[in-house]
């Protein structure tokens, strides 16, 4: 191995990742020969192959996962180093990498608008994916810092609470229930409802709270997007329980509303969460110590102003 250079490593990592030579080379802005000499090269100095190819698929065999696993730790290393020497000057620098559910995409952005500005030497990496996949790279530990709703019981991790997530009924401007207060949760279950799919932290809050409530919902449709749910109801093809967060951009003239219903909203937060024996970087702190201080405000703020307008709206 003493013959494997750093660059033969990025290479490796980056095909590993994204599963194809090509899309490694359009990723490191390389031609695909030289991927593959790269590639060959790392092969010679280890000694034994590091991929199988089945079909057009290509799978890490023992030796490439082992040599994958010291690829991320040194480029876990590598990074905090930078890190390390910038604050030695005085400086915020280096890379930011944050892995967050669908849901949080409605407010994370708009925090990290501010604190991009403050610190404009962070590169920031921003994985939205569902929260299974969130909690897969949480296992691989291959981000910085992870928000989501539904924190997992069976891991040891650091959990923050950043700020609260309610879950609303949503519904047609137009539905006949929009008018009505203090809708019973019977009533409302008579309803058709879309939701997200199975293993969706809001779907487990949801449904636990009808079944604690005893009360069965009418679930007609599953969709694995929010966008496309509040699309759904908009259409008329029912109601759904998501974050107050996923209306912040809907604005007071838009085609939903949120019901007034007993029980609800269900109150729940969102959290940063990370591995308990992972050491944050000087970024991760950074940002971490911006949102507990300042992104908190500046997202809740966003909901609020659009909350007003859709109150005033409906009732």
């Amino acid at each position: 191995m003493k013959h494997a250079t750093l660059h033969q490593l990025k290479v490796f990592e980056a095909i590993a990742r994204s599963g194809s030579f090509t899309r490694a080379a359009e990723e490191l802005f390389l031609t695909q020969p030289t991927v593959s000499q790269q590639i060959k090269q790392l092969t010679k100095a280890v000694g034994l192959p590091l991929f199988d190819q089945v079909g057009k698929r290509l799978y890490l065999t023992d030796a490439g996962q082992e040599v994958l696993t010291v690829c991320q730790d040194i480029s876990e290393r590598l990074s905090k180093l930078e890190m390390k020497l910038a604050d030695f000057r005085g400086l915020k620098q280096g890379n930011l990498r944050l892995a967050v559910i669908t849901t949080a995409k409605y407010f994370v952005p708009r925090v990290l608008g501010p604190f991009r500005h403050r610190y404009p030497g962070i590169n920031i990496s921003l994985q939205v994916i569902n929260r299974q996949q969130v909690l897969e790279r949480l296992n691989e530990n291959l981000d910085d810092l992870y928000i989501l709703g539904q924190p997992p019981d069976n891991l040891d991790i650091n959990l923050r609470p950043v700020l609260e997530n309610p879950l609303v009924a949503i519904a047609p401007h137009n539905h006949p229930l929009a008018k009505e207060k203090n809708i019973s949760l019977q009533r409302l279950a008579q309803e058709p409802f879309i939701m997200r799919e199975p293993g969706s932290g809001t779907r487990m809050v949801v449904e636990g709270f009808f079944k604690e409530n005893r009360v069965e919902l009418n679930v007609e449709m599953e969709i694995g997007s929010n966008e496309a749910i509040k699309q759904a109801i908009a259409g008329g093809l029912g109601l759904s329980i998501l974050s107050r967060h996923s209306l912040a951009l809907e604005g007071t003239n838009g085609p939903l509303t949120v019901l007034d219903v007993e029980g609800l909203p269900i109150q729940r937060h969102w959290y940063i969460i990370y591995p308990a024996s992972k050491q944050l970087s000087v970024v991760a702190r950074t940002f971490l110590d911006y949102f507990l201080e300042e992104g908190k405000q500046i997202a809740e703020q966003t909901t609020l102003e659009y909350m007003q307008g859709t109150l005033v709206k409906s009732f």
